[in-house]
């Protein structure tokens, strides 16, 4: 049995490069924009009335749960937290 081994976890569940920098820049927005609504240190009803959702919705991104959010989702949150994107482009190694 061979094993492979890869930089980042998200190349190893991925089924393509492609859903692999889906979830990589899904996550580190949602790590960003967690980190940000923490740093109120406000109820969850007052962060999720901050940024325009339910509080269930409040929980499960803070909860990281990262398949219920779709990058959109998480550019419009961001916007609403306040936060500004600087998004950089690189080519592959």
């Amino acid at each position: 049995m061979s094993s492979e081994i890869f930089t980042n976890v998200f190349d190893a569940i991925a089924k393509s490069p492609e859903e692999a920098a889906n979830l990589k820049a899904r996550a580190a927005l949602m790590s960003a924009i967690v980190e940000h609504v923490n740093a109120w240190q406000v109820s969850q009803q007052v962060a999720a009335t901050r940024l325009g959702v339910t509080r269930p919705r409040l929980n499960n991104l803070l909860r990281g749960k990262l398949s219920n959010f779709s990058l959109d989702a998480l550019v419009n949150l961001a916007a609403a937290a306040g936060l500004t994107l600087d998004i950089r482009i690189a080519g592959a190694a």
